[in-house]
Formats: C-alpha cells, sequence, structure tokens
C-alpha cells in the first residue's frame, strides 16, 4: 500500500508516519491479496483536539474512518478499529449474501474466518425501525437550512425549486452546512 499522510496544524513526524504505516499496514491480514490502492491519511489539531481521517479506496469497497482525542496516538488507535468493524461488517454482510445466492464471495478476507469464531461482540443490526413518508416541498436551499433548524434536524431533503431535482442539505461538523446534489 502507498501512504499518503497529510498534516493540518501539525507536523507529520518520522515517528507518526512510522506508527501510521505500520497499524494500517496491520490490516492487510485481513485480506487474501494485499490491496494495492493508495491510503490517505488526514491529520489535523484544532485547539486541544487532535483528528485522524483514513480513506482506503478499493475496488468494489470503500473504507473510511475518522476519530478525535486529545492524543494523537490514541486517536490513530480507535480509527483503526474502526476500520477494523467496517471489515468484519462488510465480511459478514458479503458472506451472507453469496451463502444465500450460493456463489462465492468476491472479496475474500483471510484472518476474519478464524476471528469470527472467536468475536463475541454483537453485530450491530442494520434493521430500518422507522419510516416516515412526506411531500417534497420546491424550495432554494437557504430555505431548506430554514426549515432543517426549525425542526431541530441534522440534515433537510427537498426539492430544488431550480433544477425540480431532490437535494438534501446537512449541518457539517464544523457548524457550516453542505449540499447534496445528484448528479
Amino acid at each position: 500500500m502507498k501512504f499518503n499522510i497529510r498534516g493540518e496544524n501539525i507536523t507529520v513526524t518520522p515517528a507518526l508516519r512510522e506508527y501510521i504505516e505500520k497499524k494500517i499496514g496491520k490490516l492487510v491480514r485481513y485480506f487474501d491479496t494485499p490491496p494495492t490502492s493508495e491510503v490517505h491519511v488526514n491529520m489535523s489539531v484544532h485547539n486541544a483536539e487532535q483528528g485522524v481521517e483514513v480513506t482506503i479506496p478499493m475496488t468494489h469497497l470503500l473504507l473510511r474512518a475518522e476519530e478525535k482525542h486529545v492524543d494523537m496516538y490514541a486517536a490513530i488507535d480507535l480509527v483503526i478499529n474502526k476500520l477494523e468493524r467496517q471489515i468484519r461488517k462488510h465480511k459478514t454482510k458479503i458472506n451472507r449474501k453469496f451463502r444465500a445466492e450460493g456463489n462465492a464471495p468476491k472479496f475474500v478476507f483471510a484472518e476474519l474466518e478464524k476471528e469470527a469464531i472467536h468475536d463475541a461482540e454483537p453485530e450491530d443490526e442494520l434493521d430500518v425501525v422507522r419510516t416516515k413518508r412526506f411531500n417534497l416541498k420546491p424550495m432554494d436551499s437557504e430555505e431548506a437550512i430554514l426549515q432543517m433548524n426549525m425542526l431541530g434536524h441534522n440534515f433537510f431533503v427537498f426539492t430544488n425549486a431550480e433544477t425540480e431535482r431532490t437535494n438534501v442539505v446537512y449541518r457539517r461538523n464544523d457548524g457550516k452546512y453542505g449540499l447534496i446534489e445528484p448528479n
């Protein structure tokens, strides 16, 4: 794997770089063939909080995790734990699908077969527990943000009055707003 490690308000020291490469390198054991994709690591410091964001784009899978902590090394460890959970979830989902279909899996994970037997951690359910239906009112993004704030939600789905397509506005972690538009 190739590493692209960036620092925002922090200098990426050789010790940090080595620690990240060593920890992420251990994820290779979960695959029969090592991923050839580039690993993107963004480390940042804002006030007293240190954050790490790791993205590993692969052919049929995107692994991405983000964590914040007062200690950079602890944040790196937390991100690695998240990535391992994502791999476990994905492997379980793939195995269920292909057992039902009777086909061989597209993604082959090596170590997870052994770990699944010993892993007593309960699996997160992906069940839909509530369904809402509503009419999408045509509006612009500013009005959608006002509606979202009035409802106290973190996102709001609406029909863009200009394009007549479904859009989503959302509140970002930095307190600003984002807009999701379909291509």
